[in-house]
């Protein structure tokens, strides 16, 4: 089996993974700069893969679903092939699909250790939200993750991409989403340049 290189991305939009996912009872959503675009209602850059969160038991489900995929755990760098039958460790956070017949990888699933209730930040559990709040839908029925919770994750790296997120971002956050990402930023980020713009 060749796998794809790591940098042979054709990602599907967020569309058509809706609508290839659509009738399967398991909760998704998109999240990474994709969500921000469903969030601020236009695509308004490029985006190189398309990231989407769930459940850790509702992944095997999904996986299975998008069957022209092959699924690989990604970890320490490496990549390996995932037997959907077999229990994945509480260290595992991230599966890409490969569509093999083309050489392209088209989805990156991550793992979201919450609850059916409450969103967690992986890098600080302590940090929860309800999920009515930290996953909403847009006018397509496209669930995605808030943009104060998108924000919080490019927060760490802050790459030229990251920054222009924010810029984008920052003019269409509500004074409720301000203040969240405030708030988080304070306590893991004490520093940050985004907080004197907030």
């Amino acid at each position: 089996m060749k796998l794809p290189h790591e940098d042979a991305w054709d990602a599907w939009s967020p569309m058509q993974l809706a609508q290839k996912l659509s009738g399967v009872d398991a909760d998704w959503y998109i999240v990474g700069g994709w969500a921000l675009d469903l969030w601020l209602g236009k695509q308004r850059r490029q985006h190189d893969d398309l990231e989407f969160a769930t459940l850790p038991q509702y992944a095997p489900k999904l996986a299975s679903h998008l069957s022209e995929l092959i699924f690989f755990e990604v970890k320490a760098g490496q990549l390996s092939p995932w037997d959907l039958n077999q229990k994945f460790g509480k260290d595992v956070w991230q599966f890409w699909g490969a569509d093999l017949e083309v050489g392209r990888w088209r989805v990156d699933m991550m793992l979201e250790r919450g609850t059916r209730e409450f969103w967690k930040y992986k890098r600080s559990p302590s940090f929860e939200q309800l999920r009515d709040s930290a996953v909403r839908t847009n006018a397509d029925g496209i669930r995605y993750l808030a943009p104060a919770n998108v924000l919080l994750f490019k927060a760490k790296y802050c790459r030229a991409k990251d920054e222009d997120d924010f810029q984008a971002a920052l003019p269409n956050l509500t004074a409720s989403d301000r203040a969240t990402l405030r708030r988080w930023l304070s306590l893991c980020h004490v520093d940050h340049k985004w907080l004197q713009h907030l």
